[in-house]
């Protein structure tokens, strides 16, 4: 058989590959703490769970609308009104199973030979995979440590040339939990208005996943590139449903036929049941919403410190999401070496910073999904591990 070169250019999530090893390590009867997986470990609030139930009950077994029911884009755009004060189309919200395929989406409509998408580094993997997918040049938009990994408006600006059709952000960060400050995404928003022709594509999935006082920004919140704008967000994190798969992608007018289009060539439409599921997330109470939020804020101030008070590494405080991504030059291991002798020899599973692209190097992403007694038991394993093997890697 002979394939077609683009699969040759198709990456993956290293988290995965790592929950396998671990979960293999787990079989043979090691003690393992998975902080390498990016999900909540709360599970899918009750009401959320009767509605997908009572929705299966009903009958809903059959095809919906490709860009999902009425109903639950009505919801969508009601609840972008609650939290971000924007009024947006509901015809111009398209429900896909998973942010992933907003991203697909978004990667297919813009890329092709000789252009240029842009994409965070660090930044979540699937953005480079699916953009070389395309068959376009990716670029990376370096975020910086020192800036709380933020990126630099000027040199995000001075990286666009004639050949540029996309640049996708990220804030709240994965892996890094950065957040970008609103007067740094101020001044790109300006210089992009010299470029009319670029797109933008902000993923916004951790948006409800802030801290210290911080407000989510929205790209939103600026008219002036709303005609060429792309917002991502979804279920998975802010609701603990990850497994249920559902997603949504707001579209300018004239790209949400399009990405209808895509829906109907590609998955025809999202589980009926989910959908009624993801109107009760969004119409329910939030309660579970703030709760989770705040467990995952007390998790990230203490992993921090703990990461702080060992041999060779150093955090900064992430702002959002729920993940570290501590900095182990001073250990003297590379990213990917320091992800297998943890996993192997402690048993505890981060991933490895090159995974999110080449400025991760000298970096590991845990995450702060679980509980703090694992936190605590992980990084006391990691400490021990770091001073054993002090001077001797």
């Amino acid at each position: 058989m002979k394939l077609s070169g683009r699969m040759a250019q198709l990456g993956t999530e290293t988290a995965f590959e790592v929950l396998a090893r671990a979960n293999a390590l787990a079989a043979q009867g090691k003690s393992v703490i998975n902080l390498g997986i990016g999900q909540p470990d709360f599970p899918t609030p009750g009401h959320i769970v009767e509605a997908g139930r009572q929705a299966l009950a009903d009958g809903y077994h059959g095809y919906t609308p490709a860009n999902g029911i009425p109903e639950l884009r009505a919801a969508v755009a009601a609840d972008i009104h609650r939290r971000h004060g924007a009024d947006v189309d509901p015809d111009h919200i398209v429900c896909v199973p998973g942010g992933k395929v907003t991203m697909a989406f978004a990667m297919l409509m813009f890329g092709e030979a000789g252009a240029e998408i842009m994409y965070p580094d660090p930044g979540f993997p699937i953005y480079r995979s699916m953009i070389e997918f395309s068959g376009a040049t990716a670029v990376p938009i370096r975020l910086h440590e020192a800036n709380g990994f933020s990126f630099s408006a000027d040199e995000v600006l001075a990286q666009i040339t004639g050949r540029t059709r996309l640049i996708i952000l990220n804030s709240p960060a994965n892996p890094t939990g950065g957040v970008v400050p609103r007067s740094e995404i101020d001044r790109l928003v300006e210089g992009l208005e010299r470029h009319p022709d670029v797109a933008i594509m902000s993923d916004e999935i951790y948006s409800c996943m802030t801290y210290d006082g911080l407000d989510h920004v929205t790209l939103l919140d600026y008219p002036s590139i709303r005609d060429r704008l792309i917002v991502l967000d979804g279920w998975s994190k802010t609701y603990a449903m990850t497994g249920w798969r559902l997603g949504w992608g707001l579209w300018p007018a004239n790209l949400a036929p399009l990405a209808g289009k895509l829906a109907v060539n590609t998955h025809s439409c999202v589980n009926a049941a989910t959908q009624f599921a993801g109107i009760a997330a969004l119409q329910g109470l939030q309660d579970a919403v703030q709760e989770m939020v705040a467990a995952f804020d007390t998790r990230r101030t203490r992993m921090v410190a703990l990461l702080n008070d060992m041999p060779g590494v150093s955090c900064v405080m992430p702002k959002g999401a729920f993940y570290a991504f501590p900095n182990i030059t001073g250990t003297g291991l590379d990213s990917a070496t320091m992800q297998d002798r943890l996993l192997q020899e402690t048993g505890v599973a981060a991933i490895a910073g090159t995974s999110f692209g080449r400025f991760g190097e000298g970096y590991l992403r845990f995450s702060c999904a679980s509980s703090i007694g694992n936190i605590e038991e992980a990084m006391a394993r990691m400490k021990a591990w770091l001073l054993e093997n002090s001077g001797a890697n």
